[in-house]
């Protein structure tokens, strides 16, 4: 049996480590239940194995750092950083945790998961960049988050926003109200990320002077977008001519932000999506990523990566040939 004893350093509170009411130890030993772990004062004694006390001696590393770099530690964030232990190769909790993106009102975006940073660091390494993944896995927000890092910095001019509007189609004309008012809600998922990210009475002044553009993607036919941010949202709803379109609208000095879920497709009579064919189209191209996010990336309630997992395993035992659909 191993007995390794970690000191903690005074400037880090125990309270930070262990949490309230011992909440993140508790989530440590259901984690670890071989190893015996006991807390006195600012000390950590483990006893168990020698492998399992090294892997707790690195998470309690790890999470110091956690705090050091100014952040809280949840039960939540506990949790991903032991599973990213666990990962082969490692990631390392700190790097992960401790990427602040941006901050407004007292809240700080930043990745929650290793795959979650790999998109990050994707999105500020390459000028195109494809999010492709499950509901509730961060694709659109953290881009979003990016873009508005990236307009507070001066990289770009401008934001600009945009997915299809493919439940409207021919019928958009038979809808009541201005054509503002008829797109708006297939445009209401970008708006309330803007308004998280930005203060309230500020977003209405950066639409009107053209800073911010919230748009369908037909808007972007014919156009030549420089010094932009550009984040193309349900992008699995696009054909691909659409596709095409969008993409050869790049222009100088800009990036663009690609995300979809290929298991959502709400295009009507059996039309190809655009985004199902690019990798094969674009793969070997430089300056372009494609990011894979998984059930493991969902940040929204716990239930939701269940349900992604549940449904990948009944899509896989019943071969099932046509997507699922909202």
């Amino acid at each position: 049996m191993e007995r390794i004893l970690i000191t903690i350093p005074i400037a880090i509170p125990m309270v930070a480590l262990i949490g309230p009411h011992d909440d993140n130890l508790r989530t440590i030993e259901a984690a670890f239940p071989s190893v015996n772990i006991t807390v006195r004062g600012n000390e950590i004694t483990l006893r168990g194995t020698h492998l399992d006390c090294t892997n707790l001696e690195n998470l309690f590393n790890e999470l110091m750092v956690v705090i050091r770099s100014g952040n809280n530690l949840s039960v939540d964030a506990v949790s991903r950083a032991i599973t990213m232990l666990e990962n082969i190769p490692i990631d390392h909790p700190a790097e992960v945790l401790s990427l602040n993106i941006l901050s407004n009102r007292g809240r700080t975006i930043r990745p929650k998961t290793a795959n979650q940073k790999r998109y990050v660091d994707a999105i500020t390494d390459h000028t195109i960049t494809f999010g492709i993944g499950p509901a509730g896995t961060g694709k659109t927000y953290l881009a979003m988050a990016m873009a508005i890092a990236a307009l507070q910095n001066k990289s770009v001019n401008r934001i600009i926003l945009t997915r299809p509007a493919v439940e409207a189609g021919e019928h958009l004309g038979f809808l009541p109200g201005t054509l503002s008012e008829k797109i708006d809600p297939y445009l209401r998922p970008l708006f309330d990320a803007l308004h998280d990210m930005i203060d309230i009475e500020t977003v209405p002044r950066l639409m009107q002077s053209g800073v911010i553009e919230v748009a369908p993607l037909a808007y972007m036919r014919g156009r030549s977008l420089n010094d932009a941010f550009i984040i193309l949202d349900e992008a699995q709803n696009t054909t691909p001519e659409q596709m095409k379109m969008f993409l050869t609208r790049l222009g100088f000095g800009s990036k663009m932000v690609i995300t979809g879920d290929i298991t959502q497709i709400d295009l009507p009579n059996g039309q190809h999506s655009g985004l199902r064919i690019v990798r094969d189209i674009l793969d070997d191209i430089d300056d372009i990523a494609f990011l894979e996010l998984t059930a493991d990336d969902v940040v929204r309630h716990r239930l939701i990566g269940d349900i992604v997992k549940a449904y990948d395993a009944f899509d896989e035992a019943h071969h099932m040939l046509r997507p699922i659909r909202k």
